[in-house]
């Protein structure tokens, strides 16, 4: 079983709402659009410190009541940090009785992710292993390893976020996602935007949506996705 908070991915799969400014504005409105869950990325509100960050999500716990994902994403993989790699992961340390999981990249220091692993675990907080590719799609065998390298790196979630250059690019993610466990997959971009649809007819966990501007490649709102999971259910 999988969960995030008190939401069971299980049943279904969650529409989580990226939060990138503005947080308590934008998460009101991501739960009265429909939204299952916050993706708060730390990066791009600008928070550095771990007095700031729990601040924030005790008022979106109290406030909003949704589940929270916590994300401070590195600059390689589309984030917007600007500090060291020790204070990135030690600010996603610090916060971990806040936030109901954390999403943390494979190609983050091997060391620092561990120890910030163990520790969720610890906490028994959903861990969110993911990997991005904004100018390709690997093949099938390379896709597969890289979600078995997330789950050997303690993932209860394995993410993976790529480009496709074409629609068998795409056919290609959702053939692997159809046969992987606790994953989430996604193909960015124009040509992969309806896999944010039906990535979870396929076994995707996630699917990630904007409330105001696109915060990756192809990304709909909220509502948009909303509608669309619901003509598909």
């Amino acid at each position: 079983m999988v969960r995030i908070g008190n939401f069971d991915l299980d049943e279904r799969a969650a529409i989580v709402a990226a939060i990138d400014k503005d947080p308590l504005i934008q998460s009101k409105a991501a739960a009265s659009t429909g939204a299952d869950i916050l993706e708060i990325r730390l990066d791009l509100l600008g928070i550095v410190t771990p007095e700031d960050a729990a601040d924030l999500l005790k008022k979106l716990r109290s406030h909003i009541g949704l589940p929270c994902i916590a994300t401070n994403r590195l600059q390689s993989e589309g984030g917007k940090w600007e500090g060291s790699e020790e204070d990135r992961i030690g600010l996603l340390e610090e916060i971990l009785p806040f936030t109901d999981a954390i999403d943390v990249e494979l190609s983050a220091d091997p060391k620092l992710r561990d120890r910030l692993v163990k520790k969720a675990g610890s906490e028994g907080t959903t861990v969110i292993v993911s990997s991005h590719d904004f100018e390709r799609t690997p093949d099938k065998d390379t896709i597969r390893d890289i979600l078995e390298r997330s789950r050997q790196a303690g993932a209860d979630i394995a993410k993976l976020a790529v480009m496709p250059n074409s629609m068998q690019d795409v056919l290609d993610l959702l053939e692997v996602t159809l046969s992987e466990d606790n994953v989430c997959t996604i193909a960015m971009g124009q040509l992969g935007k309806h896999t944010r649809i039906v990535g979870p007819c396929y076994g995707s966990k996630l699917t990630y949506a904007s409330v105001s501007n696109a915060v990756a490649p192809g990304q709909l709102k909220v509502h948009e996705l909303k509608k669309a999971l619901e003509m598909l259910q």
